[in-house]
């Protein structure tokens, strides 16, 4: 079969960073597995940091890759949920194999019916985005999908990013007050068309902004940026009581002390990959949880956040969305699709 792989971990600018392939397809599905025959994916900033340069060397090809759409092609033998034929949207599991390639083994606990509103290329947009948001803000963080937002004011640094396109949607839906950060016309204007009441650039101070437009400060924040760049302002900016969610690995050690003690401000770090990493009881909630999200986009309550296709699914166009993920340029998600 055709995938994209790497041998050695290189700077995106090298030819060599990501090659074309071709590789055994894989075994027959057994257990809770599915055979998925890969129509679209896109690329999240995990791709391009796993890809990023690095001494060791890969004795096998290594596959990248963690958001995909397609067609079941077989069914393990403990699948109850999925059939041969059925579509898909998934974002898989970053200790196996990805879904740069014609053919993946994904876990049916992780996958969810693709929304019948979108296309393979819009669908491939969502799932690893839409499961960070919706477990950031409703599993790690305490508010209710539905209704936990009313009264409440919600700041997203970063909005117009893949997680923060999907982030405003469902805090808006929530009920909460949103205030985006974007520092460009155009991402300020993707920003509210993704749903945010209001945009602030967090080149510049925050709390000014805020308080011209009301804000002394806010309920609830979530930093898909700079943990670190961050970190004193928003513990000034929460109020007491307030939360905190986020996804970045700090470049440093926090003080999580002061204010954040002083006010009881709660912490909440979201990883994606923790339930199918660490094999959790809980993996199929990122099955529900999908499928509740291709139900509010069938129903016209969430738009979908692709950006843009880059055309067919091969080494050179996977560079390239690296490159622009990498150079910061990209507005909602990059996607590939077809082969």
């Amino acid at each position: 079969m055709k995938a994209v792989a790497l041998t050695r971990y290189l700077p995106i600018d090298d030819p060599q960073s990501l090659l074309d392939v071709e590789l055994p397809q894989p075994s027959p599905p057994t257990g809770h597995d599915l055979l998925v025959r890969v129509e679209a994916v896109s690329v999240n900033p995990v791709d391009t940091k796993l890809r990023s340069p690095k001494p060791q060397v890969e004795a096998q090809p290594k596959v990248l890759g963690y958001d995909a759409a397609g067609v079941i092609e077989a069914v393990g033998d403990e699948v109850t949920l999925f059939k041969p034929g059925d579509a898909i949207y998934y974002a898989g599991d970053i200790t196996r194999p990805g879904s740069n390639a014609e053919y993946q083994l994904v876990d049916a606990r992780l996958v969810g019916s693709k929304p019948y509103a979108l296309d393979f290329a819009q669908a491939a947009a969502l799932p690893l985005t839409a499961i960070t948001a919706w477990e950031l803000l409703f599993q790690r963080m305490p508010f209710d999908a539905d209704n936990g937002g009313k009264g409440k004011s919600l700041l997203v640094i970063a909005g117009a990013g893949g997680v923060g396109s999907i982030a405003i949607q469902l805090a808006r839906r929530s009920g909460f007050t949103v205030i985006a950060t974007a520092s460009r016309a155009v991402t300020v204007d993707w920003c509210k068309a993704m749903g945010a009441h209001h945009v602030i650039d967090h080149r510049q101070p925050l709390a000014p902004q805020l308080a011209a437009l009301g804000f002394e400060q806010v309920d609830a924040a979530i930093n898909l940026a700079d943990t670190a760049r961050y970190w004193q302002t928003l513990g000034e900016l929460l109020t007491p009581q307030g939360h905190l969610g986020l996804i970045v690995e700090p470049t440093g050690a926090l003080n999580i002390g002061d204010p954040y003690k002083a006010k009881c401000i709660g912490i909440h770090w979201e990883m994606m990959f923790a339930r199918s990493r660490f094999r959790t009881p809980d993996q199929d909630e990122q099955g529900r949880i999908l499928d509740r999200v291709a139900a509010l986009i069938d129903a016209g309550e969430l738009r979908g956040t692709h950006g843009e296709t880059l055309g067919t699914i091969n080494a050179a166009n996977l560079r390239e969305a690296h490159r622009r993920l990498e150079s910061g340029s990209a507005i909602g998600k990059l996607v590939l699709a077809g082969w």
